[in-house]
C-alpha cells in the first residue's frame, strides 16, 4: 500500500554526461561508454533502494534523451537527416531525426539495460518507453506523412520491445506521453488506440505518465499561461479510465490541477506526483505526505502510488537524492496513521 516509485529518469554522474543538462552529450569514450552508464545505473539503483523507493528504475542511465534513446536504433528514422522543428505544440524548438522510410527494429533496444538491472535489484522493476504520440511529436516525417499512421507503426514497434522486456522480467512497463496535455483531440481521436496496439499481449503491468513537462524554463513559462486550474488531465483521464492501461502517473506537487479530477480515474492505479522536478526546494516528508493525504480523498490508498512529477535528470544530483529521501519518508508516514487506523 503507497507504494512509492520515480516517472524514471535521474541525474547522471558528472563523469558519464554533463550535469543538469537535457540531450547532455556522453563524457565517456565509446570504448568505455557502455561500462560507466551500467556502473551508473548500480548507483540508481542502490540511491532509489537507500530511500525506500518500492518500484524502481534504472534511472534511464543509458539514454541521452527518453524519446531518441530508442529511436537511435529504429530502421527508418534517419539521425543524419537532422533538422530544427517545435514540439508539443511549439512550446520549444528541438533538433530531432527524420523518418525517411518504413520503420523496423533490427533487434531488441533496452533488452541489456533491463537484464543488467534485473541482476541488480530484487525490488520491483520499472523501464520507461517514449509513447506513440510523443515520438511522433518529437521527429520529423518524410515518408508517412500521416501522424496517426505514424504512430500505430510505432505502436507496433514498441510492442515488440515490450514484450522482449517483459520476459526479461519487467514487472512495469511506463509509455511517457506529455503529448497527452497538448494535443487531446488527437488522444481521442488516435492517441487511446496507439496505446492499446503498443501494450497488446503484455501480462505486466502497464503505465502511462502524462505531464506538463520537464522542470525547464519552456515549460514553466507554458505553465504560467494555463490559468489559475490546469484542466487538460479533465478531457484525457475519463479516455484513460475506460482504457486497457493499468496505471495513470501525473503532475500533482506545486500544480495547479484540481484534485477532485482524480475521481475520474476510479479503477485504475494512480501515480501522483508529490515531488516537484521544477524547483531545488527539497520537499520535507510532512510535505508527500500532506500530498498523499489529499490525493486519498479521490484515490483510495490500495491504488495510490507516489511518485515524482516528470523525470529528474535537470536536477542536481544532491537536490534528487533528497527529494527520493522526502518521497520514500513520506509515504511511510501516511502508511504508519493508516496502520494506526485499522
Amino acid at each position: 500500500m503507497l507504494d512509492t516509485t520515480i516517472t524514471g529518469s535521474l541525474p547522471k554522474p558528472a563523469w558519464l554526461a554533463a550535469p543538469e543538462t537535457l540531450w547532455a552529450p556522453w563524457r565517456l569514450p565509446s570504448e568505455t561508454l557502455a561500462e560507466g552508464q551500467r556502473d551508473a545505473v548500480l548507483i540508481a539503483l542502490e540511491l532509489q533502494e537507500a530511500a525506500g523507493i518500492d518500484i524502481v528504475t534504472d534511472g534511464e542511465q543509458s539514454r541521452q534523451h527518453f524519446v531518441h534513446g530508442f529511436l537511435a536504433r529504429i530502421d527508418g528514422v534517419d539521425f543524419a537527416r537532422r533538422v530544427t522543428i517545435g514540439i508539443r505544440a511549439d512550446r520549444y524548438k528541438a533538433e530531432v531525426p527524420t523518418v525517411t522510410g518504413p520503420l523496423r527494429r533490427r533487434e531488441p533496444v533496452h533488452l541489456d539495460e533491463v537484464r543488467w538491472a534485473r541482476a541488480h535489484t530484487e525490488r520491483r522493476l520499472k523501464f520507461t518507453l517514449p509513447g506513440p504520440m510523443t515520438i511522433v511529436d518529437t521527429l520529423a516525417d518524410e515518408y508517412f506523412r500521416d501522424r496517426r499512421a505514424l504512430a500505430m507503426e510505432f505502436a507496433r514497434v514498441l510492442n515488440e520491445e515490450m514484450r522482449d522486456l517483459e520476459a526479461a522480467g519487467l514487472d512495469v512497463v511506463q509509455l511517457d506521453e506529455p503529448a497527452f496535455n497538448v494535443y487531446m483531440d488527437d488522444v481521442a481521436a488516435w492517441g487511446i488506440e496507439a496505446l492499446h496496439r503498443a501494450v497488446d499481449g503484455l501480462r505486466c503491468t502497464t503505465a502511462v505518465h502524462i505531464c506538463y513537462g520537464y522542470g525547464i524554463k519552456a515549460n514553466v513559462d507554458w505553465k504560467r499561461t494555463l490559468g489559475s486550474e490546469w484542466r487538460q488531465y479533465e478531457q484525457t483521464f475519463p479516455l484513460l479510465a475506460n482504457s486497457r492501461i493499468d496505471q495513470i502517473s501525473l503532475e500533482c506537487r506545486n500544480s495547479r490541477v484540481p484534485l477532485e479530477l482524480l475521481d475520474l480515474l476510479r479503477g485504475k492505479d494512480v501515480l501522483v506526483g508529490c515531488i516537484d522536478v521544477a524547483t531545488h526546494d527539497v520537499e520535507g516528508a510532512e510535505d508527500v505526505a500532506a500530498t498523499i493525504r489529499a490525493a486519498m480523498k479521490y484515490v483510495p490508498p490500495e491504488r495510490l502510488f507516489p511518485c515524482t512529477n516528470c523525470g529528474m535528470v535537470p536536477l542536481p544530483r544532491e537536490v534528487a537524492r533528497r527529494k527520493l529521501l522526502a518521497l520514500g519518508a513520506g509515504a511511510r508516514l501516511v502508511r504508519r496513521e493508516l496502520q494506526g487506523h485499522e
